[in-house]
């Protein structure tokens, strides 16, 4: 019968320094290529939105639109909504609303332009259908639209900064709900 023991293994000085570096090395690597870009949206490398991780830190700062959604405005009343675009992100903010309603409203940003796209979706469309009002790149607009139809009309902002940019937009009109998208 043979003894089965592990053999033993040795680590010198030399040896667990090599490990530390090794180790070291690899946290500092995860933290620029994984961590960094995924939390905060510093991605000094690219890799981290090559592989997509910048869009988790999207995530969580497209939810800071306040209010978040709000309930039916039926008599006009003026609501004021601050929305935060993120960096190199886009956002859509929508409102729910009856054929011909009407919806004045405001908009501006912190001072940063953006792309934008004011449009609407039929309601029920599965099709992916969607009208364009209004596209253009500025830092501020002000106007008002009477929807064609019943569904989802307001706007998408896209930030192509480095920076976010907060959105505060005034609207006055009939609609059901809003929120972002």
């Amino acid at each position: 019968m043979q003894n089965t023991t592990p053999q033993s293994i040795t680590l010198t000085n030399r040896t667990l320094i090599k490990y530390t570096l090794i180790s070291f090395v690899f946290a500092v690597i995860t933290l620029l290529t994984v961590i960094l870009p995924a939390e905060y949206n510093i991605d000094p490398t690219g890799i981290g939105h090559k592989l997509g991780l910048t869009i988790f830190h999207h995530a969580k700062a497209e939810t800071s639109a306040k209010p978040s959604t709000q309930a039916t405005s039926e008599k006009g009343a003026t609501a004021t909504i601050e929305i935060i675009v993120p960096a190199d992100s886009g956002v859509e903010y929508k409102f729910v609303m009856q054929q011909y309603q009407k919806i004045e409203y405001e908009w501006l940003t912190s001072g940063a332009v953006l792309y934008f796209d004011l449009h609407g979706e039929p309601e029920g469309d599965t099709t992916g259908y969607f009208e364009s009002y209004a596209i253009a790149t500025l830092d501020e607009m002000k106007g008002s639209f009477t929807t064609p139809f019943a569904g989802s009309h307001g706007w998408y902002w896209k930030n192509t900064s480095d920076v976010a940019v907060t959105v505060l937009l005034t609207v006055k009109g009939k609609y059901e709900q809003h929120g972002l998208k």
